[in-house]
């Protein structure tokens, strides 16, 4: 890849009225390494006020922010495959619209990219010397089995298949954009499977902070996300064109 100097970072979002506002706020001023922020935000059918505050955003930022709504929900795949679709950025970094992620650590997600012409990092909360808030236990179990399983298939030795912090090559990242097919959580086992055929690929994991959400303050995922990821791993990884 070219030096790069641009970042598309990509926020999908439902019912986030608590916290977008300060996640948006953090991503404008957090440190890209010098790379131009190109902030792309797809609300998935939000029915809790999200919707106006992003609005009003995307009115006060519209040179930096793109806004896509949806009109009804369709899972957080969905809605990532929209938002990728519409990224220029010479590198694609997710951010999900809470506060579990810190933009804090885009520098240590942005490094391997600048230093080792990487092609794709993943931000893991396990390998990590970095804060992290005390997992769910059964989160925790369920995370190392998919990420284990996950690596069966792939041939790859992540520690964090399931991480939201997904940062990728923005060519790599379009051309495979259009293929995804996963409409939930199921996302990350998708791109990992789907990366992990091109051999080629140079993919890095770095260490982040983590500040994980209860349910009762926002958390979305569950243990039938967890079951759906099993049959997802073994579709995408074997079946999937």
């Amino acid at each position: 890849m070219k030096k790069p100097n641009t970042i598309s970072i990509v926020i999908p979002v439902y019912n986030e009225r608590k916290y977008i506002k300060k996640v948006v706020e953090r991503v404008k001023n957090s440190d890209t390494l010098g790379l131009k922020k190109e902030i792309i935000i797809v609300d998935d059918g939000s029915t809790d006020g999200t919707i106006d505050q992003l609005e009003k955003l995307a009115e006060s930022n519209s040179r930096q922010i793109k806004l896509i709504l949806n009109k009804v929900n369709r899972g957080k795949g969905a809605v990532l495959k929209d938002g990728l679709i519409k990224t220029t950025g010479d590198i694609v970094l997710i951010q999900d619209a809470d506060l579990e992620y810190n933009p804090t650590d885009y520098p240590s997600l942005l490094e391997p990219f600048i230093i080792s012409n990487a092609d794709i990092v993943y931000g893991s909360r396990l390998s990590t010397t970095k804060p992290h808030r005390v997992f769910y236990f059964w989160h925790y179990l369920i995370n190392n089995f998919l990420t284990g399983l996950s690596n069966i298939f792939t041939n790859l030795n992540l520690t964090d298949m399931e991480t939201g912090y997904k940062v990728f090559n923005g060519d790599i990242i379009r051309k495979i954009a259009p293929r995804l097919e996963s409409k939930r959580f199921g996302f990350e086992p998708e791109i990992t499977a789907r990366v992990a055929k091109h051999k080629e690929l140079k993919i890095f994991e770095v260490g982040i902070s983590y500040y994980g959400r209860t349910y009762k303050e926002g958390k979305k995922i569950n243990w039938k996300d967890g079951l759906l990821a099993i049959w997802e791993i073994i579709y995408f990884n074997l079946f999937a064109s």
